[in-house]
């Protein structure tokens, strides 16, 4: 295997081949002879059937057709029913971008449309779906990934060569070690470093949003496990800042390393970090990385579709799986040295239907260690039907607008503000909700504009109405706030409902609202997601009757008078019955049970019970702990 362009080229005729390089994973071949571009489908077929591994042919930049003509015959090849938006040409690699509002009509039947394209103008198409909300950041990462990028290709190419590097599991002893960063008996910054012989690989790479010290605020790396200079692979289970905010960090540290993530994940993941540096600007405090730190974190990432599985270090094999949390959220599976040791890093995931997005997946090729989340896992999280939780929210929405009141419902800009959208959006469709304006603060809007471009990662009926042009995040019902000015305008105005970031209430306009909102009997906060120790949306939860916010750099105490009203059914995450179905339906069935990402007495209460039920050895690691998997 440590030649494995050379085999490659051996099977194939000689001189057609002008150059061949890595893209991760994948084995790209550049063709300077036209007839073998269009006619060497079977024999490409053949070599991939015997090395099991993913090859792409395609034509070498001499005979490429001009860009303009390349355009102008893709525009007449195209139906015009497709509704073409943008065309980028990714010189480097020989593909052109197409993208499109409705795909299906660009790739015609059986893919005759792009045959069509490949045929005439010899570059590689690809067909991609225009966000049916306009998304900027959408648009700024495919133009970083694609435009006059050289040296994208060249990482693509050394992470492939490291991938393929020779490696014998005869020559050493095999083990698999793990080391929590972070995520130990706590809810916040996720990390955890897989360490074989052969590889140093990050699951994650998250802040504690709620936390109050800096040194409960970010994983803990100062530790002699971790060497950023050694680290082969980071990936990325879901966007959310507790697992993805402190990867641009690892790029400002002089980290060069592959990313792996969903493309969802990607596209959030750097809008959240965005939105991350301007609150630190708005608190007057240095921001941890840049945008240029964002910027290259993009440049250095490669994304797998679900059940996609790929090769990233010399002895690991990566496969994403859909974990039902968040638009792209993935659970991580590692199949680790020759057939040596299966791992499912859960991250967090929600085994039940919602209307956002399918539930988790339970069926894996092989498991014998598996990690899971607790957020929800004591004997006390045992969830309401869904069906009961959303009754409950529209009946404080109803009895606050009927006494002339303002909703408040802090949100998690990516996965829970998109699941009430689409609450709200049908209940005031079919009139259970009376007509009022549903206004969208912070990050809200630029997270579901990206939903509108990946609705293949939806639920199927979520999925068909963006398909038929019946897009309910494009609903007339939701108003977006933009400035300052318009926030005044919803204090100011009639009854209303208010979806804002942060979730938690530890910056961002939900904060401002709060201020605004809190001291009115009329009024109702509705906490519908997890809120963290120590954040001020815990505090409030949990009955305090005044708060404090910075104004002007002035203390100012507000009394907390607003109905306060917290519902579980709602969360995206897994309720105690959810995470011991998932266990016991999980097939195979694993040897072993790690559980992390709750509160200590939840991580403890979680395990204990799996035991109890399945007779599976369990444990709730602390940080900094290193457990030997083999």
């Amino acid at each position: 295997m440590s030649d494995i362009i050379g085999s490659i080229l051996k099977e194939l005729p000689a001189k057609v081949i002008k150059d061949a390089q890595f893209e991760g994973a994948n084995i790209v071949l550049y063709t300077t002879d036209r007839d073998f571009f269009l006619d060497s489908e079977q024999k490409i077929k053949a070599i991939v059937d015997k090395i099991k591994k993913r090859i792409e042919l395609r034509a070498d930049e001499s005979i490429l057709l001009d860009k303009e003509k390349a355009e102008k015959l893709i525009r007449e090849t195209v139906p015009a029913e497709a509704e073409i938006t943008k065309i980028i040409f990714d010189v480097q690699r020989s593909v052109v971008i197409v993208e499109v509002k409705k795909p299906g009509l660009a790739i015609g039947k059986g893919g005759e449309t792009l045959h069509a394209i490949r045929k005439n103008i010899f570059w590689l198409p690809q067909i991609q779906r225009s966000p049916a909300i306009k998304s900027k950041i959408t648009e700024n990462i495919r133009e970083v990934l694609y435009l006059n990028n050289n040296y994208r290709r060249k990482f693509l190419n050394d992470v492939g060569s490291r991938i393929y590097k020779d490696w014998n599991p005869e020559k050493i002893e095999e083990w698999v070690r793990l080391t929590f960063l972070g995520s130990g008996r706590q809810v916040g910054r996720s990390c955890l470093l897989l360490t074989t012989p052969e590889s140093k690989i990050l699951f994650d790479c998250g802040i504690d949003v709620a936390a109050q010290s800096n040194s409960d605020k970010f994983p803990i790396l100062n530790v002699p496990e971790f060497d950023i200079k050694n680290l082969d692979a980071v990936i990325v289970s879901h966007a959310h800042l507790d697992h993805s905010g402190f990867v641009p960090w690892l790029y400002k540290m002089g980290y060069k390393g592959p990313c792996y993530m969903t493309m969802p994940t990607r596209d959030i993941t750097a809008l959240l970090a965005l939105d991350y540096i301007g609150v630190a600007y708005k608190k007057a405090t240095q921001p941890l990385f840049s945008s240029t730190d964002i910027k290259d974190m993009v440049k250095h990432s490669i994304c797998l579709e679900y059940n996609e599985v790929s090769d990233i270090t010399p002895d690991v094999r990566l496969t994403l799986y859909n974990a039902g949390h968040a638009l792209g959220s993935a659970m991580v599976h590692l199949n680790i040295g020759n057939g040596l040791h299966n791992l499912l890093y859960c991250a967090d995931f929600k085994y039940g239907r919602t209307r956002l997005l399918e539930p988790a997946i339970t069926q894996f090729p092989r498991l014998e260690t598996m990690i899971i989340e607790s957020t929800y896992g004591s004997k006390q999280d045992v969830l309401p039907p869904r069906e009961e939780a959303e009754n409950a929210l529209l009946d404080v929405i109803k009895r606050t607008i009927e006494r002339k009141g303002k909703v408040l419902i802090p949100e998690l800009g990516l996965g829970r503000s998109q699941e009430t959208m689409l609450i709200l959006e049908q209940a005031m469709r079919s009139g259970v909700l009376p007509q009022v304006p549903i206004y969208i603060d912070g990050m809200i809007w630029d997270v579901t504009a990206i939903h509108t471009a990946y609705p293949n990662f939806l639920a199927s009926n979520v999925k068909a109405q963006i398909f038929q042009d019946k897009n309910p995040f494009a609903s007339e019902v939701f108003r977006r706030i933009g400035s300052a000015q318009e926030r005044q305008e919803v204090v100011l105005g009639g009854p209303c409902i208010v979806l804002a970031t942060s979730g938690m209430l530890v910056g961002g306009a939900s904060v401002e609202y709060l201020r605004e909102f809190a001291d009115s009997k009329k009024n109702s906060i509705v906490f519908v997601c997890y809120q963290g120790v120590g954040s001020l949306g815990r505090q409030v939860q949990d009955g305090a009757k005044e708060v404090r916010f910075q104004v002007d750099g002035n203390e100012e105490v507000t009394p907390v008078n607003l109905e306060v009203i917290k519902i579980d059914g709602l969360t995206a995450h897994s309720g105690r019955n959810q995470l011991l179905a998932f266990v016991n339906n999980s097939m195979p069935t694993p040897k072993r049970i790690i559980v992390n990402h709750g509160e200590q007495s939840k991580c403890l209460d979680l395990a204990s019970t799996i035991y109890q039920l399945n007779r599976i050895e369990t444990s709730a690691p602390r940080n900094l702990e290193t457990i030997r998997l083999r």
